[in-house]
């Protein structure tokens, strides 16, 4: 399964922790992380997802493959802005939001019109998004929603 894991783009240590524990437990249940591809809650995931031997996508914001962070083992160079939050979550089968400002609430709405199962640990409260307490609950909760 594909999961789009979406956040802010600059976050403290502790919602980077979530974050990368989300992806940890994704890339170790073999799930792919699809994000946008930067900073933030983006590179915690994928450093996760990464260190669990897991498989990262980044669609990115700007024209130049080369701006995805470390850990994105493929990256999508768009051009496209902020635009791109339509792919980042199209790309899923499944939504992990982890905080976030208007960027991510973008990428809820898009999740609801896309009609992806949302998980979401301290991020907006929207229509459609389940809050979870732990990345352990986001994970599952993906997973059940999904099979």
């Amino acid at each position: 399964m594909r999961v789009s894991v979406i956040g802010g783009g600059t976050v403290d240590e502790a919602t980077a922790a979530r974050a990368r524990s989300v992806g940890r437990l994704l890339g170790e249940r073999g799930h792919v992380v699809v994000c946008g591809g930067l900073g933030g809650v983006m590179e915690a995931a994928c450093a996760g997802a990464s260190e669990a031997g897991g498989e990262t996508v980044g669609i990115l914001p700007t024209a130049d493959r080369r701006d995805a962070n470390e850990y994105v083992d493929v990256a999508i160079a768009t051009g496209m802005g902020h635009a791109r939050n339509a792919m980042v979550v199209m790309n899923g089968d499944a939504v992990v939001a982890v905080d976030g400002g208007v960027g991510t609430l973008s990428e809820l709405g898009f999740a609801g019109v896309f009609d992806r199962p949302t998980a979401g640990l301290g991020t907006h409260d929207a229509l459609g998004v389940e809050p979870v307490d732990t990345p352990e609950a986001a994970v599952e909760y993906v997973e059940a929603a999904v099979d």
